[in-house]
C-alpha cells in the first residue's frame, strides 16, 4: 500500500524509499514486530478468557508436558495478523504472487483455526478428522498450484528446475499440478508436526522464511539470476516482503512462545506458515530446495510416517514416541535441548539450502 505513495516521488525525497524492495522488508520487519508486541498480550488473555483449560495435552506424551496443561492455544493468530498487516501495507498489490501467498496462508490458517476451535471446545486432541483437514489442504493446493502455474512465465510453467544443475528443466506435463499440491499439503502437515515444544517450530519457520525471502529476492532481479545461473522469475522479489514480515512476526510470537510457553500457535499457525512457506518454493521454482531448507519438517513429516507404518505392520515402534523430538524427549534429552539442537539443525540446513544458488 505504501508503495504507491512513490506516485508522489519525483525521483527523490522520502517517497522514494518505497521504491526500494529492501527498505520495505525492513518496513514490513519492523512493523509485524511491532505488531506482534502490541497485540499479544491482549490477544492471549482473551485467549485464557475464552479457552478455559487451554489446549489440551496427549495422555500418551511426555510427562513433563503435563505442566503445560490450561495454555491456550491458537497464538497463530498473532503472526497471521501481523505478517498479512506488514504485507499490505509495504508489498505491492498488483503483484500476484503476493495474493497468492497470502491466500494459501490464511486459508490454511483457516482450517487449523476450526481445528482448534474443535479441540478446545470438545477438551481433547482430536478436532478436525485428518482426511477432512487433508482435503481442505487438496482443495486449496490445486486453486493455489493453477494461479501459480498461469503467473510463471511461458517457459516456465509445467517445469521442475533442478538444483546445482545449469538451466536444467524437467517437463512435468500435467504432473506438475499433483506435485504441487503434495508440496503445499505436504509443507503445511510437516510444520504443523514439527509444532510439539514450545519455541521448537516456529524458529526453523523463520530460519526458513529469510531463506525462502533471500531465493524471492534473487530469483525476482535478472541482473542476479544472470550471475547465478539460476531462472529468472519476474516479481518474486516483492516475497521479500512477506518473508520479512513473517520474521518479524514471528520474533513478536516467540517473545510469547519462549520456555515456558504464555501461549501456542496451535493449528492456526503451523498450517498457514508452513503452506505459505510451500507456496514461495513453488513460485520461486526452488521446490527441491525447499526439501533441503526445510529439511528438519521432511524428517519430523517422515518420523511419523515411519512409526505408523512399522507399527502397523509388524506391531513394534521405531521410535520411542513420534514425531521424533517427542522421542528425544523419552530417551532423557530435557526440552531447551531438543529445542535449541534442533534450531542449529534447522541454521545448517538452510544454509545448504541457500548454498544451491551459488554452486552450479
Amino acid at each position: 500500500m505504501l508503495y504507491w505513495l512513490t506516485t508522489f516521488s519525483d525521483g527523490g525525497g522520502v517517497f522514494n524509499l518505497f521504491n526500494y524492495i529492501t527498505v520495505r522488508a525492513g518496513g514490513a520487519f519492523f512493523s509485524a514486530l511491532i505488531f506482534g508486541f502490541l497485540f499479544g498480550p491482549p490477544l492471549i488473555n482473551l485467549l485464557r478468557r475464552r479457552q478455559g483449560k487451554g489446549q489440551p495435552i496427549r495422555e500418551d506424551g511426555p510427562e513433563s508436558h503435563f505442566i503445560k496443561a490450561g495454555t491456550p492455544t491458537m497464538g497463530g493468530v498473532l503472526i497471521l495478523g501481523a505478517v498479512t498487516v506488514a504485507t499490505l501495507l509495504f508489498g505491492r498489490l498488483d503483484n500476484s504472487y503476493v495474493w497468492l501467498v497470502l491466500g494459501v496462508t490464511i486459508s490454511f490458517g483457516a482450517i487449523g483455526f476450526v481445528d482448534d476451535y474443535a479441540k478446545v471446545s470438545a477438551g481433547n486432541t482430536k478436532g478436525v478428522p485428518g482426511r477432512v483437514r487433508l482435503a481442505l489442504g487438496f482443495v486449496i493446493a490445486i486453486v493455489a498450484a493453477l494461479v501459480a502455474m498461469w503467473a510463471h512465465p511461458e517457459e516456465l510453467q509445467g517445469q521442475l528446475a533442478m538444483p546445482v544443475f545449469k538451466d536444467v528443466l524437467v517437463n512435468m506435463s500435467y504432473f506438475y499440478i499433483p506435485f504441487v499440491m503434495i508440496v503445499i499439503v505436504g509443507s503445511a502437515n510437516a510444520v504443523n508436526l514439527t509444532d510439539g515444544l514450545d519455541g521448537l517450530a516456529i524458529m526453523p519457520v523463520m530460519i526458513a522464511a529469510g531463506t525462502l525471502g533471500v531465493i524471492s529476492y534473487a530469483v525476482g532481479r535478472v541482473d542476479f539470476t544472470e550471475y547465478l545461473d539460476v531462472h529468472y522469475v519476474p516479481g518474486t522479489g516483492e516475497l521479500l516482503i512477506f518473508a520479512a514480515g513473517l520474521i518479524g512476526g514471528g520474533l513478536g510470537f516467540l517473545w510469547y512462545n519462549a520456555p515456558p510457553a504464555a501461549v501456542f500457535m496451535g493449528d492456526t499457525g503451523s498450517l498457514a506458515l508452513g503452506g505459505a512457506l510451500g507456496t514461495i518454493a513453488v513460485i520461486t521454482k526452488h521446490e527441491l530446495v525447499w526439501a533441503v531448507i526445510g529439511g528438519l519438517f521432511v524428517v519430523e513429516a517422515l518420523s511419523v510416517i515411519i512409526q505408523v507404518l512399522y507399527f502397523k505392520s509388524t506391531g513394534k515402534r521405531v521410535f520411542l514416541m513420534a514425531p521424533i523430538h517427542h522421542h528425544f524427549e523419552k530417551k532423557g534429552w530435557a526440552e531447551p535441548q531438543v529445542v535449541i539442537r534442533f534450531w542449529i539443525i534447522a541454521l545448517i540446513l538452510a544454509l545448504i539450502g541457500l548454498a544451491t544458488l551459488k554452486v552450479r
